[in-house]
């Protein structure tokens, strides 16, 4: 036991710990690799089993140092080179490291399948268990020949090789997941073997590389990986911050073809949308989706029918001139207000109102037994939907905070804003071809207009505006004059009908692409 108290004998145990560990991460990297071919019930397995394999391994050939020192010698020299044992197997396990590695790299870039077992493809577990050993075998011999060049004593040998291992054991799993849950981290790794691979078969022909520059390239790499890494950890964060139905809306639209409002999209969003056929939904399927997937992000007011277009009865007209506003407006349902649109008493149908009126029964107490449905124009559109069914086909009447009737919105404005327009027989539409343009009206919903032109950036969560008028209102600072022309490139905005507090038509034309390439 007096070895123990030797210094020289403690230094060259952590030294040759250190080494063996190092020696032993490109080992544990290639196992992770084979370990993940694996089901995962198997995977802990195998890695132990084949750890406990080299560990064996590694025990066995140090008792065979003897041995091991006469594989240095020449068995035979070929022309200019000469080979010994230990360059035979080096070159041996080099071409299989080489071999291993590019198959490795064809299958994950080609996505090739292995053995298909059940709805996952895994491969065999004593197919793996196998190359592991094999791996093993390799990486044991340098290994251990490392360590009868730096000790002289076989306990310490064994002790390091044994530490070593329960490192690397312990090690494997954790590190095992981490490579297999980035695949940019697999391709490096099997770039690394490669490398090793190429720098065992140069060992087996005498071409001696300094482990020092491998490790440095190694190294170099792995920072730039690390970098990497962490900017795609910053990605996701930033991108988790963003609304889950949010981001589900862009990614759908995307792989329905749509132009992408953000263009910093990661990689792997991108190369799905290539793959993806761009002509599988047809313009108006894909307005429609579009309508459902961003309907949570509009605002009541882009959705209601604006207070200047509500037809309303006054409850303190006489009852003939009630009967002929009735009879002359093709609307089945009208608020009922006492001289006022703020003051409203209640939701009526118009047939059942004229039977009323006929039935010479007060309009004021005959609408007051159906009270209006009131909301908040600040509810969300999701919200709104349930109110809408309670309303039982009738409209839900929108306010401010301070109780000013701002519109209103029916089942049928909801259908509007998902598949498009559906105007009425007083109506004409929003939105009508003009030549090599369009005529809107000043008060179209901007989402409908974006999906029209195929331009979305008319629409911000930050602007307080929903319609044509209010923004070109708020690009012009004041109310623009007929006339006048409001330039947002590639579109432009020509000022047709306006008054003095409103803007009515407004003439919209867009710059053509150069060329296929541009657009």
């Amino acid at each position: 036991m007096e070895f123990l108290l030797d210094p020289s004998i403690w230094a060259g145990l952590l030294t040759l710990i250190v080494l063996e560990i190092v020696l032993g991460i490109d080992n544990l990297v290639f196992i992770a690799i084979l370990a993940d071919k694996l089901p995962p019930k198997q995977r802990d397995k195998a890695r132990l089993i084949g750890l406990s394999l080299a560990l064996v391994m590694r025990l066995g050939l140090l008792s065979l140092i003897s041995w091991l020192v006469t594989l240095t010698r020449p068995l035979f020299s070929p022309g200019d080179f000469s080979f010994s044992g230990r360059d035979l197997i080096l070159l041996v396990g080099g071409v299989f490291l080489l071999f291993k590695a590019t198959m490795e790299l064809h299958e994950r870039l080609e996505n090739r399948p292995l053995e298909h077992q059940g709805n996952k493809n895994y491969a065999s577990f004593w197919a793996v268990v196998i190359q592991i050993v094999v791996l093993d075998a390799v990486f044991s011999l340098d290994a251990v020949i490392t360590a009868v060049g730096m000790v002289n004593n076989l306990p310490v040998m064994m002790t390091a090789v044994v530490i070593a291992m329960g490192v690397m054991l312990l090690a494997s799993k954790p590190l095992t997941s981490f490579v297999n849950a980035h695949p940019t981290v697999v391709v490096l790794c099997l770039s690394f073997l490669l490398m090793i691979g190429l720098s065992l078969v140069a060992e087996g022909f005498g071409f001696h590389i300094p482990k020092g520059y491998l490790y440095a390239a190694i190294g170099f790499s792995i920072v730039i990986e690390l970098f990497n890494q962490i900017a795609r950890r910053n990605f996701i964060r930033h991108q988790s911050r963003r609304p889950m139905r949010e981001r589900t809306a862009e990614a759908i639209l995307r792989l329905m073809g749509g132009r992408q409002r953000n263009v910093s999209a990661s990689s792997e969003d991108n190369a799905l949308t290539e793959v993806m056929p761009q002509e599988t939904f047809k313009d108006e399927e894909r307005y429609m989706i579009n309508g459902v997937l961003t309907l949570a992000s509009r605002s009541i007011r882009s959705i209601m029918t604006p207070r200047g277009e509500i037809s309303w009865v006054d409850a303190e007209r006489p009852q003939d001139e009630i009967r002929m506003q009735l009879l002359d407006t093709p609307h089945s349902l009208f608020p009922v207000c006492r001289g006022e649109l703020d003051e409203v008493i209640g939701v009526v149908r118009a047939k059942e109102l004229l039977v009323a009126l006929d039935q010479g029964k007060d309009v004021a107490t005959y609408a007051a037994a159906m009270p209006a449905i009131i909301v908040p124009e600040t509810l969300d559109p999701i919200n709104l939907l349930g109110v809408l069914r309670r309303a039982k086909g009738s409209f839900v009447i929108v306010t401010n905070e301070f109780g000013v009737v701002q519109g209103l919105i029916t089942p049928l404005d909801v259908l509007e804003a998902i598949a498009g327009e559906f105007p009425d027989e007083d109506e004409t539409p929003d939105i009508v071809a003009d030549g090599d343009g369009w005529l809107v009206k000043g008060g179209t919903d901007l989402h409908s207009l974006q999906q029209l032109l195929d331009y979305h950036e008319l629409v911000k969560p930050e602007d307080d505006h929903a319609s044509l008028a209010g923004l070109l209102i708020a690009q012009k600072g004041i109310l623009p004059q007929p006339g006048e022309i409001i330039d947002m490139p590639p579109l432009h905005f020509h000022i047709v009908e306006a008054t003095d507090y409103r803007i009515d038509l407004v003439r919209v034309t867009k710059d053509q692409p150069h060329n296929e390439d541009e657009e």
